[in-house]
């Protein structure tokens, strides 16, 4: 009862907190991480001693497989020798320089015991720096950066973790660790593939939604545990085998089981991470009672921790420069990769908050090491310290510099582009697929809906400040009323017992599919009109214009001050955007319009190439080879 009362207290407090933290605007990990202090202090609530096991085999193996899955295996192979300078050389460079220092500071710890807490501390926690990173707003590739970092960097701590407990009851050669090294990487690369393998192979015989959505929860203990086994490193067991299943995972059938996937990865997710930093605040009594009964003393305790505190927030900089602009005086690299700005480098150094793995990982070491209580001390310093220190100051930081995240204008017109060529393709393949006996009106239903939602995806361009609705969410928001109503409808029948339950539960399962996609176009919208309104040309490093001479060559027209779609005017309708054709100068109404004059226009003059007139916007779009400009 008490374990049940406790799980309930948990998953309540990381609810109430997250909740409480969206609405003040302040950073959900760093709110529980104090509401955890204040509670290690309240009578009523029972020591909590985190169970190293726990964390290391029952929680970090799903954050960081829920991690690859939305990893972008393009994104880290472009980044990867960043990410393999951070996640192995930083962190052998931070275990080596935090042991040297705390063998310094505390002579009676051996140095394999000092190297233990180097390895224990030098990883930054992959759910701490993500989690902040997003909510700030960092640049995509600076975010693509530290998530690789947080996926491998634990690998090589444990290896090294692991290495140095072993060294501390009997004698490790460096060749030893160089050989578990290897083993550990060998075996986990093996052996996630593996694991990726096999689960791609049920998944292209079963489409059960149920059986897909079990496996994929019991995914990454399927590659943890035979890795582990063989004494390989089970995280990056777990960290390959979801690159490859969220890579491979979308070409493979069964929709209805990658959005269970998805749904039920969420809500795993979201109870993982947050509990996580809950449990840290709840260590804090803990631990600090234990350095009490240590013959080195309070104060000289606190003063070591301090110290590392301080060691650990100054070699992540002193390593990222140098990794950053050093390899870059090669000038084949220099050619291929183009210096990042220093502030980008600064954010990356200061982006090193530590977490979980850092608590639990430092129960590892054994009872009879001189002085534990103050090593674990330390550990729970340098995680409440960067958390802290980095965590409140890292927005501060990113807006002092002037670093700017993702334009959601921008991702918006690269989001209606790619629309635009899906529309296409489906359309082509519409055109091949028709025979001469099929209904007229299914081919032209079957039209009209893709055409709907490609419009959609248009519509979110324009004037971020209009009151009026586009006419695709006024759409959505007719609709969902118009389902409440259903349903009401649906529960009295119900409530009847005229019919069954099975058929009654199928007619709701059809509303709430089709709620649920409402849902996702009304969020995006206020998503898409919540961001600034930037100029969104910058998106066409992304869209291939080069390929477009119509593009390259269309002439420039000064907008006119008086904008309307005259066909509009005459005909009595009222246009969506306007849009004004490059080669005469005149001004059309898109087609989400009813009269859909741009590309009348365009289709009957020949003219391929206009442009948004829309304010805050000056992106050019070819009727003919559908591309952006």
């Amino acid at each position: 009862m008490d374990i049940a009362l406790g799980l309930l207290a948990l998953v309540l407090v990381v609810c109430a907190g997250s909740a409480l933290g969206r609405r003040l605007n302040v950073s959900v990990p760093l709110l529980l991480v104090l509401v955890g202090v204040v509670g290690s202090y309240l009578p009523f609530i029972p020591p909590v001693e985190l169970n190293p096991e726990l964390v290391l085999i029952g929680i970090l193996p799903p954050l960081l497989y829920a991690a690859a899955l939305r990893t972008s295996v393009v994104d880290f192979h472009a980044n990867k020798r960043n990410i393999g300078l951070l996640s192995v050389g930083y962190v052998i460079f931070g275990t080596i320089a935090i042991g040297l220092l705390v063998w310094w500071l505390i002579p009676e710890v051996p140095l394999p015991a000092a190297l233990a807490l180097g390895a224990v501390v030098a990883p930054p926690d992959a759910v701490a720096a993500t989690s902040i990173a997003r909510r700030v707003g960092m640049p995509r590739r600076v975010v693509a950066i530290l998530e690789g970092e947080s996926l491998v960097n634990d690998a090589t701590a444990l290896v090294l973790l692991r290495s140095s407990i072993a060294a501390i009851t009997g004698s490790v050669t460096l060749f030893d660790v160089a050989s578990e090294f290897l083993l550990a990487v060998a075996g986990g690369l093996a052996i996630g593939v593996a694991a990726a393998w096999i689960m791609l192979q049920i998944r292209t015989r079963v489409r059960n939604v149920a059986v897909n959505t079990s496996l994929s929860l019991a995914a990454p203990f399927i590659a943890f545990i035979p890795a582990e086994a063989i004494h390989a490193s089970g995280v990056l067991a777990v960290v390959v085998a979801g690159l490859i299943l969220g890579t491979k995972s979308p070409a493979m059938p069964g929709g209805a089981s990658r959005v269970s996937e998805r749904s039920n990865w969420a809500t795993v997710q979201f109870l993982l991470e947050n509990s996580v930093f809950l449990l840290i605040g709840l260590q804090v009594r803990f631990i600090i009672e234990a350095v009490n009964d240590d013959s080195l003393g309070v104060g000289r305790a606190w003063m070591i921790c301090a110290i590392v505190v301080a060691a650990v927030l100054v070699l992540r900089p002193l390593w990222v420069f140098p990794a950053t602009y050093l390899p870059r005086l090669i000038p084949a690299v220099a050619r291929r990769e183009p210096a990042p700005s220093w502030q980008l480098a600064a954010v990356v150094s200061w982006a090193g908050m530590r977490g979980v793995v850092t608590l639990a990982a430092v129960f590892t070491l054994p009872q009879d090491v001189p002085h534990r209580s103050v090593l674990v001390l330390a550990a729970l310093s340098v995680v409440a310290g960067t958390l802290i220190l980095q965590g409140f100051s890292l927005p501060w930081l990113v807006r002092r510099l002037g670093i700017r995240g993702p334009d959601p204008q921008e991702d918006a017109l690269t989001r209606a582009s790619l629309m635009q060529q899906s529309t296409t393709a489906g359309m082509e393949r519409l055109a091949v697929l028709t025979r001469p006996d099929d209904p007229p009106e299914v081919l032209t239903m079957l039209r009209r809906r893709t055409e709907e939602r490609n419009l959609a995806a248009w519509e979110r361009l324009g004037r971020p400040e209009a009151e009026a609705r586009t006419p695709s969410q006024r759409y959505a928001e007719l609709r969902i009323q118009m389902l409440d109503a259903e349903r009401s409808r649906i529960l009295e029948l119900r409530r009847t017992g005229t019919y069954a339950h099975d058929v009654i539960d199928g007619v709701l399962r059809h509303l709430d599919i089709e709620e649920s996609v409402l849902d996702s176009v009304l969020d995006s919208a206020l998503d898409d009109d919540g961001g600034p309104g930037a100029d969104a040309s910058s998106a066409v490093a992304a869209s291939g214009n080069g390929d477009c001479g119509d593009l390259q060559t269309a002439p420039d027209h000064a907008v006119p001050s008086d904008l309307q779609c005259l066909d509009c005017v005459a005909e009595g309708t009222e246009p969506v955007h306007l849009r004004m054709c490059l080669q005469c100068g005149r001004i059309g109404c898109c087609d989400s319009s009813p009269g859909l004059h741009a590309s009348r226009h365009a289709r009957n003059s020949g003219h391929p190439v206009v442009r948004s007139v829309e304010p805050g916007e000056a992106w050019k779009w070819c009727y003919v080879h559908e591309l952006l400009g």
